[in-house]
């Protein structure tokens, strides 16, 4: 007898990711019912090869990832039981989409939301140590009952009833674009970051509640409370100590050390330079000009800003 196919539709968003959106949606094909892809008017391939597997594609301008993934839920009519979250580098191991397709539907009513844990595989090598696995994500839940944080950074989908379980086998998160592109990538993600940091202290941002998931509450202490409170350029040497020596991040080999590095020390130095930037310029201007500094150097409209 033919297991039947679980009731979950799958929302992806997407800007030029054709070395990674038919992997994403071959992976999706065998949990989810439809294959929503969101595109912010991809210049390559991405479209034309989501449309050639079978995906629904929608095209729509890109504020950032979490204004993006509300317009979806807010504005695309699902009516499967069940949403699934993923960016296009990202997939489910063979056993968690066994996992989702047993246990979906028994779960008691009240069960709103499943969290994962994610694997983080980079050039290769699953990145096992240095406080990155593993990192516990909300991906899965009710539709209509849930939300996504509206913060330029680091949002994350917040239960809007129920509770949330976690279940035992991970997804994956596999970059293949390559360094270059990983690097370009995180520019930008330190440049939204900064405009979460800045913005947040001189009140041009709405504030969010924390996430409810115990992994990501625990991430935005680290990051908000640990980090933000200690003194710029000091905290990326010291973040990077911890997560290398203190977390055992060395026993990843050569690509760990490759990830920690970039990811632990020069990520955060780039974003401390990018908030020390902006300091300088507000000291300089006045608050009221930062707008301007915004549009100027990193082409973000704070008219854009994320909705409360």
């Amino acid at each position: 007898m033919t297991a039947a196919m679980p009731d979950i539709t799958a929302i992806v968003l997407t800007f030029n990711e054709e070395v990674h959106i038919a992997r994403c949606i071959e992976r999706l094909q065998p949990l989810a019912q439809r294959i929503v892809i969101v595109d912010s008017f991809s210049s390559d391939r991405t479209v034309e090869i989501a449309e050639r597997l079978g995906a629904e594609v929608h095209q729509r301008a890109f504020v950032h990832q979490a204004d993006q993934f509300q317009w979806a839920l807010d504005t695309i009519p699902v009516t499967t039981g069940w949403i699934v979250r993923l960016d296009a580098d990202e997939y489910f191991e063979p056993a968690a989409i066994g996992e989702i397709a047993a246990r979906l539907p028994s779960l008691p009513a009240d069960v709103t939301g499943i969290a994962f844990r994610r694997k983080m595989i980079f050039r290769k090598k699953w990145i096992r140590h240095g406080s990155y696995y593993p990192v516990i994500l909300l991906r899965l839940f009710r539709t209509g009952a849930a939300r996504i944080e509206q913060r330029w950074m680091d949002e994350h989908i917040q239960l809007t009833s129920g509770r949330s379980i976690l279940f035992d086998h991970d997804f994956v998160d596999e970059n293949l674009a390559g360094i270059g592109a990983w690097t370009a990538k995180h520019n930008g993600y330190a440049t939204r970051h900064m405009l979460d940091f800045v913005g947040r202290k001189y009140g041009l941002v709405p504030s969010e509640p924390w996430p409810t998931g115990r992994g990501a509450r625990f991430k935005r202490y680290l990051r908000e409370r640990v980090f933000g409170g200690a003194p710029l350029y000091l905290r990326s040497i010291l973040y990077f100590h911890y997560r290398y020596f203190v977390r055992l991040g060395f026993l990843d080999g050569k690509q760990g050390f490759v990830w920690h590095f970039l990811h632990g020390f020069w990520f955060f130095m780039l974003l401390d330079a990018k908030i020390d930037e902006a300091e300088t310029f507000i000291a300089e201007h006045g608050i009221a000009a930062f707008p301007r500094f915004l549009q100027e150097r990193h082409g973000i409209s704070l008219e854009q800003a994320p909705r409360a």
